[in-house]
């Protein structure tokens, strides 16, 4: 089957990531309750392993930094006045940065640390160790909030792609027994998005997934289309590598995205042929896709 290489190859990276966070458990273990000893240290040690995963395989010009994005009112381009009238506006912290350092400055530096302008934002991740009930609406809602001050436009005048919006977690405790659990996690999803106006495409969170049990991926609309539709993925036996590559191909399809680039991208991901969607789970009203 074409990409098979590719699949068994990803399958064992998730794999080898999966097995490492369980060593740093049973280094550090939690006599009372599943997981590492102190949790802030188990947090933080899942954003650090997924951020390694992440500039092992992307480009050299992109960096994985955590931080804050600072949307400035100030001119853009030679001539743009796109921000006037507008106030200087700053994110909440941020788990993960995908930024295009080599093309586009930073305010602020330390280690990995950062306060970088919007321009250069490729993805921005989102990271639990264990994804619980209350983190679908927020955090789609905190992203979305995120991709706002990441609008800009290019020395065209057209709109830049947004940023790929994720949320990436270790495990998932997310069980419901009247509901699946994939339909309640979109209803949540919804709800986060019924503020007015409506969102964008590139406003809606692109990825929801327990790395090594299911996968949630927004399908970006067929011309004319104003809905954003989402679809699940159970994880059967030699599908891990299904989580790490819509990631992957989610900031790799911003990143050469016709607005950002001239670059052909690369052929890099390659899912099964034949592999359907185990179900569709819901479509949210958008705008469009801004031109």
């Amino acid at each position: 089957m074409d990409g098979k290489r590719i699949q068994d190859y990803w399958s064992k990276e998730i794999d080898a990531l999966i097995e490492t966070y369980q060593q740093f458990e049973r280094l550090i273990p939690n006599k009372d309750t599943e997981g590492a000893e102190h949790k802030g240290e188990d947090g933080r040690y899942v954003e650090d392993l997924i951020s390694e995963y992440l500039s092992k395989f992307l480009p050299k010009s992109l960096e994985v930094l955590t931080g804050f994005i600072l949307r400035p009112a100030v001119k853009t381009g030679l001539t743009s006045k796109i921000r006037k009238g507008e106030s200087d506006n700053n994110s909440t912290q941020l788990d993960l940065i995908i930024y295009n350092s080599a093309d586009y400055p930073i305010f602020q530096r330390f280690g990995r640390s950062v306060i970088v302008p919007p321009e250069g934002v490729i993805g921005i991740i989102s990271i639990k160790k264990h994804l619980n009930d209350g983190d679908i609406k927020k955090e789609s809602a905190a992203l979305w909030e995120a991709a706002k001050l990441c609008r800009t436009k290019s020395k065209n005048g057209d709109s830049l792609r947004g940023p790929f919006l994720a949320l990436i977690s270790a495990k998932s405790k997310i069980k419901k027994e009247r509901k699946k659990t994939e339909d309640w996690i979109f209803s949540k999803i919804e709800e986060a998005y019924k503020k007015t106006p409506k969102p964008f495409f590139d406003d809606l969170i692109g990825y929801i997934g327990a790395l090594n049990d299911w996968s949630i991926f927004k399908r970006r609309p067929k011309k004319g289309t104003k809905k954003a539709e989402y679809i699940y993925f159970n994880h059967s036996d030699y599908e891990s590598h299904l989580g790490l590559q819509f990631i992957l191909t989610g900031i790799l399809s911003v990143f050469y995205d016709e607005t950002r680039s001239q670059v052909n991208r690369p052929g890099f991901t390659a899912f099964p042929s034949k592999r359907n969607a185990d179900k569709y789970i819901g479509s949210i009203e958008i705008k469009g896709i801004r031109k």
